[in-house]
C-alpha cells in the first residue's frame, strides 16, 4: 500500500511540473500580462492602457533603470538650502573656529551659491593656496606640458653645462622610482651624455651648471625662518633633485643649495659612466644655442598637479609658479609668478580675491577668498575646461589618499560616515585651518565648498571635516 502511494505521490509532481512548464511556455509565446495571474480580475477584462509617456514595468531587468532616472549623473536635484543653511550655520558656531571665518558653497552646474559667509573675505589660504596655482599651471601651460632637465656643450669641446628645467622631482642616484608620477632621472641623464661624448671622443670634461630659467630670491619674504631647516620646502632653484632633501627617504634636511648638490651627484654619475670630470663643478651660464648632448623629461603636467595637491608638495607648487611666469612674460620670481597666477585666474574669470606671496601656501602674506577657491574647484569640473580635470582627481580623498589619508582626517562621529565621500585640498599654519574641495550630495548633485578660518585658536580641523561631511550628506 505504501508502495502504491508514493507511485500516486511522484506522478502527481510530475503533473503539476509539466503544467508549470506548459504555463511558462504560454506567458512567453502569448504575452501573458503577469497581472493576470496574480490579480482577482477575469482573463478576459479588458486591461487598462497606461497612460501617455508612462512605461510599462519591465518584468525582468535591470539595464533600463538607469536610463529612466529624470536627470544626468551627477546632476541631481539641488540639495534643500534652507536645511543645508541651518546646518552649516550650526557648525559655525563652533568655537574652535575662532572668530575670522569665510565659506562658500557653490553649485557646479549652475554656479548658483548654496551658502555662503564672509565669502568674499580675503583670508589667509595655507596649502588651498595650491588649487590656484595649479589651476592657472593647467590654464596657461596645458595639461600634456612637460619640464626638461638638459645637458648642452659649453664654450669649448671639453666644456659640458647641466642645464636646470625647473623639474623638483628629478631623481637622484639613491631615489626609488616607483613612485606617481614617474619622475624624470639624473642616472639616465649622465647616460644619455656619455653616450653621446663617447660618440664624439670625448672623454674628459669640465662641468658647469645652469640655473637661470628661475630668477629672484630663494626664499619668499612671508616664510618662516624654521621652513628650510624643518623640512618644509627646500630654497628654489631651476635645478634641484629630489625635491632638495639631502636623502630622499627622509622629509629633512634640506640641502643649503639645490644646484650644487644635484651638479655635484651629476658628476659622479658621469664618472660612472666612463667620463672623466674635473673636480671644480661651477655655475655657468650656458651658451645660447648650444648643441644638446642629453635630455630628460618630467611626467605631463596633468600628473605633476595630481601629486601637487595629494601630497601638498611646497616644491613643486613654487615651481609651477615660476613657469607660469615664464609662459606669461613675467619674471620667474615670487613676484612674477605672483603677478602671472592672477592673469590666468582673470582670464578664467576669478578676478577678485587671489593675492600671492608664493605658490605653496607656506607665506603668511597670501590670501583668497572662499569664493575664489570654490569657483576654481568648479571649473575643474567644468566641461568647458578639460584641461583643468586634474585639479579635481589630484585632491586627496577623505580616509584614504593624500593629506586626508593619515588617520587623523574624517574620524570623528559627525564626519567619519563621508570617507570616501569627499574629495577636498587641507591647509595648515599656526592658527590657519582650511578645506576646500568637492562632493556629490546624496541626490547626486556636484557642489564646491571652501570653509577657511585663519584666527584658530588650537585646532580647527574636525570642525571643517564636520562641514564638508554636511555638505555630502545633504
Amino acid at each position: 500500500m505504501a508502495r502504491r502511494d508514493r507511485l500516486v505521490m511522484l506522478t502527481t509532481l510530475a503533473v503539476l511540473q509539466a503544467l508549470t512548464i506548459v504555463t511558462g511556455v504560454y506567458a512567453m509565446t502569448t504575452e501573458l500580462s503577469l497581472s493576470a495571474l496574480t490579480s482577482g480580475s477575469s482573463p478576459t477584462e479588458p486591461t487598462a492602457s497606461p497612460a501617455e509617456g508612462t512605461p510599462t514595468a519591465p518584468v525582468v531587468t535591470a539595464g533600463p533603470v538607469l536610463a529612466q532616472l529624470p536627470v544626468k549623473p551627477g546632476d541631481g536635484p539641488l540639495p534643500t538650502k534652507g536645511t543645508l543653511t541651518k546646518q552649516l550655520a550650526s557648525a559655525l558656531g563652533d568655537d574652535a573656529l575662532g572668530d575670522r571665518v569665510g565659506v562658500s558653497v557653490i553649485d557646479t552646474v549652475t554656479g548658483e551659491q548654496l551658502y555662503a559667509a564672509g565669502a568674499d573675505t580675503a583670508l589667509t589660504p595655507a596649502s588651498t593656496t595650491k588649487i590656484i596655482t595649479c589651476s592657472a599651471a593647467l590654464a596657461s601651460l596645458g595639461p600634456d606640458t612637460r619640464f626638461s632637465t638638459r645637458v648642452v656643450q659649453g664654450a669649448t669641446p671639453g666644456a659640458v653645462v647641466l642645464v636646470g628645467g625647473g623639474d623638483p622631482l628629478l631623481a637622484g642616484p639613491s631615489a626609488k622610482r616607483d613612485g606617481y608620477p614617474a619622475q624624470a632621472s639624473l642616472a639616465t641623464l649622465a647616460a644619455r651624455t656619455a653616450a653621446t661624448l663617447k660618440s664624439r671622443g670625448v672623454q674628459k670634461i669640465t662641468l658647469s651648471y645652469d640655473t637661470s630659467l628661475f630668477t629672484g630670491t630663494a626664499k619668499a619674504a612671508g616664510w618662516k625662518p624654521n621652513y628650510i631647516p624643518d623640512g618644509e620646502v627646500a630654497p628654489v632653484y631651476a635645478l634641484t633633485m629630489d625635491v632638495g632633501r639631502q636623502d630622499p627617504r627622509y622629509r629633512a634636511p634640506r640641502v643649503p643649495n639645490p644646484p650644487q648638490y644635484a651638479a655635484d651627484a651629476f658628476a659622479r654619475l658621469l664618472a660612472r659612466q666612463g667620463i672623466k670630470v674635473a673636480k671644480s663643478v661651477r655655475p655657468a651660464k650656458a651658451p645660447a644655442g648650444a648643441a644638446e648632448l642629453g635630455r630628460v623629461d618630467s611626467a605631463p603636467l596633468y600628473a605633476l598637479v595630481e601629486h601637487t595637491l595629494t601630497h601638498s608638495d611646497n616644491d613643486m607648487a613654487e615651481a609651477l609658479m615660476r613657469h607660469v611666469a615664464i609662459k606669461e612674460g613675467q619674471e620667474a620670481s615670487f613676484a612674477g609668478g605672483a603677478k602671472a597666477v592672477a592673469a590666468v585666474m582673470s582670464r578664467l574669470g576669478i578676478t577678485q580675491g587671489v593675492s600671492l606671496d608664493d605658490g605653496s601656501g607656506l607665506s603668511i602674506r597670501n590670501r583668497i577668498s572662499p569664493n575664489a577657491l570654490a569657483k576654481a574647484i568648479a571649473l575643474s569640473g567644468s566641461a568647458a575646461h578639460p584641461g583643468l580635470h586634474a585639479i579635481a582627481s589630484g585632491m586627496p580623498i577623505a580616509g584614504f589618499s593624500g593629506t586626508l589619508g593619515n588617520g587623523r582626517r574624517f574620524v570623528g562621529r559627525d564626519s567619519k560616515g563621508q570617507v570616501g565621500l569627499v574629495r577636498a585640498k587641507t591647509g595648515t599654519l599656526n592658527h590657519v585651518n582650511t578645506l576646500a574641495g568637492l562632493a556629490t550630495t546624496k541626490d547626486g548633485r556636484l557642489v564646491t565648498y571652501a570653509f577657511m578660518a585663519d584666527r584658530v585658536p588650537v585646532n580647527a580641523e574636525p570642525v571643517l571635516d564636520r562641514l564638508a561631511a554636511i555638505v555630502a550628506r545633504s
